[in-house]
C-alpha cells in the first residue's frame, strides 16, 4: 500500500522524503496542525521575557538541584534559560536555522551545570520542566486564538516531545562529558599535590588548599609508607610498579583502629598513592597510640616477594617529605626476600643502611679475618654469631634455635673472638659487631 501521508516530523522540521509525494496524497491536517504550532510558538518568541521569568521561578521552586545556583547568580540563571528558551521555541518554527545554534546551546549548559556541580537529574529535569511550560503555553495561546484548534496540535505533540527528548540527550551527553574531563582534572591535581607533598616540595601556603583537596587534616599525624617488589638485581633494585597491597583503615581520614582482644586492629581503605620511579609510597594518617605503626604493619596484606617500610610519625602535612625518606630509609631496611619493616623497630638497621660506605667499612673491617675461612665453616660462626644477639646473649636459647648444645655456641663464639680480636662482652665491642651483621645482610657487604 503506498504511504498517502507524509510523516509529521518531516513537516515539522521542513525536510522531505526521498521521493516526493503527490499534491493530493499529502496530509492538509498535518499541514494544518503545523501552522497552528508556528502562530502559538511566535507569540511565544513575543514573550520569551515573561516566559523565562516563570520558568526560573518554576525551577527556584520545583528543583532544589538549582536553587543554590540561581541564589548565587539569578541573572546569570535566567540569561542561559532565556538563551536555551530563545533556540528551541526558534527551532519550532525555523528548524534549519536554529537547529545547530540549539544544539550548542544545550551542549554548553550541560558542560557549564557539570562544572557548577549540579546534579544532572537536576539539568534533565530542568529541561522537561521547560519542555512542559512551552507545551502548555503552546496549547493555551491556540486555545484562546481558536479552541477548535487545539485537537490539531494532536498531530505534533510527539514531535515536540521527542524535540524535548533529543535534547535531554544532548545535555547528558555533554554533562557525562564534561565531568569526565573534571574528575581527570581533579585526580590529576590529586596526584601532582600528594607527589609535591611526599617530596617536599609543595609550598607552605599550598598546604591548606592541599588538605582541603585531600581531605586530610593540615595538622594531623601521618607516616609513610614505601612498597616495591624484589627483583632478581636484589633489594637496592625495587620495581616501579607498585605492588597489590592491601592497607589498614588508618589511612582513611575519618577512619580509626577499632580494639580488639589482640589490640587496634585495621580493614582494607582507599589510600592516597604515588609511584615513584623506585617504589610507591602511600599517606598513613594515625589516629591511635604508640602501637599504631606495628598495627599497620601486623594488617598489612602484601603478597610474597613485596617489601614494605613504614617511616616514623610526623606532625603535619609539610612534613610528609621528612617521612617519606624516613620510609625509604626503612624500605632499604627490609630484607632481601621481602617483608616488612617498622622504622622506629629497627633503628640500627636504618643506621647502616642510611649510609653504606661506612656500613661496608665497618663490615670488613669487623668481619673480614672470617673470610679467609672456608665459606661453610665462616657460615657457621656467622649463623651462631647471629642466634645469640638474637636471643639477647642467651647461649642456651641460641643451641635451641639451631639445634645444637649451648657449649657449642660458646665454643663458636670464642673462636669468632679469636678470630677477630673482638670480646663480645664488651658492649662496644658487641654494638659494633651487631652494626656489621646488619650491614652485611643488608647490604651484601
Amino acid at each position: 500500500m503506498p504511504q498517502v501521508v507524509r510523516p509529521r516530523f518531516a513537516v515539522l522540521h521542513g525536510t522531505h522524503p526521498a521521493a516526493p509525494l503527490p499534491q493530493r496524497f499529502r496530509s492538509l491536517a498535518d499541514r494544518a496542525a503545523v501552522e497552528v504550532l508556528h502562530r502559538a510558538a511566535r507569540v511565544l518568541v513575543a514573550s520569551l521575557p515573561v516566559l523565562t521569568d516563570r520558568l526560573v521561578d518554576a525551577l527556584y521552586e520545583q528543583e532544589p538541584g538549582y536553587r543554590a545556583a540561581i541564589d548565587a547568580d539569578r541573572a546569570e540563571v535566567w540569561q542561559e534559560v532565556h538563551h536555551s528558551l530563545r533556540h528551541n521555541v526558534g527551532s519550532l518554527i525555523q528548524p534549519r536555522e536554529f537547529r545547530d545554534a540549539a544544539h550548542r546551546t544545550s551542549r554548553w549548559i550541560g558542560e557549564i551545570r557539570a562544572e557548577q556541580g549540579v546534579p544532572l537529574d537536576a539539568v534533565l529535569h530542568a529541561f522537561r520542566m521547560g519542555g512542559a511550560m512551552v507545551w502548555q503555553d503552546l496549547v493555551d495561546e491556540t486555545a484562546r486564538r481558536d479552541p477548535d484548534d487545539v485537537r490539531l496540535l494532536v498531530h505534533v505533540a510527539a514531535d515536540v516531545w521527542n524535540f524535548v527528548d533529543e535534547h535531554c540527550g544532548i545535555v547528558a551527553d555533554a554533562y557525562r562529558q564534561a565531568e569526565r574531563r573534571l574528575s581527570w582534572r581533579r585526580e590529576n591535581q590529586q596526584r601532582l599535590m600528594v607527589a609535591a607533598l611526599l617530596d617536599g616540595t609543595a609550598r607552605i601556603a599550598d598546604v591548606g588548599e592541599a588538605a582541603a583537596m585531600l581531605g586530610l587534616p593540615e595538622q594531623g599525624r601521618y607516616a609513610v609508607l614505601a612498597v616495591a617488589s624484589v627483583r632478581s638485581g636484589g633489594p637496592q633494585q625495587p620495581a616501579p610498579a607498585r605492588p597489590r597491597v592491601t592497607l589498614p583503615t588508618a589511612l582513611s581520614p575519618d577512619a580509626a583502629p577499632t580494639a580488639g582482644p589482640d589490640g587496634p586492629s585495621y580493614a582494607a581503605p582507599a589510600p592516597l598513592w604515588h609511584t615513584g620511579p623506585d617504589a610507591a609510597f602511600a599517606i598513613l594518617r594515625l589516629t591511635g597510640g604508640p602501637g599504631e605503626l606495628h598495627a599497620i604493619a601486623d594488617a598489612l596484606d602484601a603478597p610474597a616477594g613485596t617489601r614494605a617500610g613504614i617511616g616514623s610519625a610526623v606532625d603535619g602535612l609539610a612534613a610528609l617529605g621528612d617521612a617519606r625518606r624516613l620510609a625509604e630509609t626503612a624500605l632499604r631496611a627490609c630484607p632481601a626476600a621481602g617483608g616488612t619493616v617498622v622504622l622506629d623497630e629497627h633503628l640500627p638497621d636504618a643506621l647502616v643502611v642510611s649510609s653504606p660506605a661506612l656500613g661496608s667499612a665497618l663490615a670488613d673491617r669487623v668481619l673480614g679475618p672470617l673470610d679467609r675461612l672456608d665459606p661453610s665453616d665462616r657460615d657457621v660462626i656467622l649463623e651462631t654469631l647471629t642466634a645469640w644477639l638474637d636471643a639477647d646473649g642467651s647461649a642456651q636459647r641460641a643451641g635451641a634455635r639451631l639445634y645444637c648444645h649451648r657449649n657449642t655456641v660458646l665454643n663458636r663464639l670464642r673462636r669468632f673472638e679469636q678470630l677477630t680480636g673482638r670480646c663480645l662482652t664488651r658492649p662496644r665491642d658487641a654494638v659494633e659487631v651487631s652494626l656489621a651483621l646488619a650491614a652485611r645482610r643488608l647490604l651484601g657487604a
